[in-house]
């Protein structure tokens, strides 16, 4: 009977034992779980943060790269408007030449006018003006000469043209064709008709170094080459204007023009 009851109090010990050890056990297996859950959410999170960073990376160069474009969108219009600009610069500068020979015509002809005008309200009291230099005509010339220049005092230089070419095909030999080369070079000029210019301003030169227009058909002439971006033969035509017919108000000016080009 002892022996019995020992044996059952072993028995059961060792049950005890054993359940302690089944719950020691457990207890450390929950203890692991956790742990590696723990893991896992922190590593979910460390990759959810990265692909938020890639995303915002991501965004952030399509940002730049359109900024960018903005950029170079603004840089080409602005480009666009400097050169409306120095066109517009341009074109002023040529209107404003226009306007001074305008100018110099018109008080010219008016002279002419209040003269013509005295001599017909009194005959004797006024002497018929002297002719301008190499501008002498018989009457037939003069009038077409007068004609195809009023044209172009009018602004029409189309008409203009058509005009003084006319005369110098009409009188070529005429004491005004070289006056009528200046005129038709300053009409094609002012339809920038440059090439054609350059051509007549030439002609002048040619048949009339001593003309009182040379030198500013030579002015032209470097203005219709600036015109066609021809800087270098501009240069060398206003470096002989300078040279040639250095005590004229066109070589003046083409100092001036000289020291802008250089």
């Amino acid at each position: 009977m002892r022996m019995n009851l020992l044996r059952a109090a072993v028995l059961t010990a060792t049950c005890l034992v054993a359940q302690g050890a089944a719950q020691a056990q457990l207890f450390g297996d929950d203890q692991a779980r956790q742990a590696i859950l723990d893991l896992r959410q922190r590593f979910d999170q460390s990759v959810a943060a990265q692909n938020r960073l890639v995303d915002e990376n991501t965004q952030m160069r399509r940002s730049m790269l359109d900024l960018q474009q903005q950029i170079e969108s603004l840089r080409g219009e602005l480009a666009r408007a400097r050169g409306q600009e120095e066109q517009l610069a341009r074109d002023l500068s040529e209107l404003r030449k226009l306007q001074t020979a305008q100018q110099a015509l018109d008080e010219r002809l008016r002279k002419l006018e209040a003269a013509e005008t005295a001599r017909a309200a009194d005959p004797a009291a006024v002497a018929t003006p002297p002719p301008l230099p190499n501008e002498s005509a018989a009457g037939g010339e003069k009038q077409d000469y007068d004609a195809a220049l009023a044209v172009f005092r009018a602004g029409d230089f189309k008409g203009a043209q058509t005009g003084f070419a006319n005369f110098i095909k009409r009188y070529p030999r005429s004491s005004l064709a070289p006056s009528a080369l200046f005129w038709l070079g300053n009409a094609q000029y002012a339809t920038r008709d440059y090439k054609e210019a350059i051509t007549n301003f030439r002609s002048l030169l040619t048949a009339s170094p001593n003309h009182q227009r040379a030198p500013e058909a030579m002015l032209s002439i470097a203005n219709c080459q600036i015109e066609l971006k021809d800087t270098r033969a501009a240069r060398s035509t206003l470096e002989s204007l300078v040279k040639t017919y250095p005590q004229s108000e066109a070589a003046q000016a083409g100092k001036e023009r000289l020291a802008r080009l250089k």
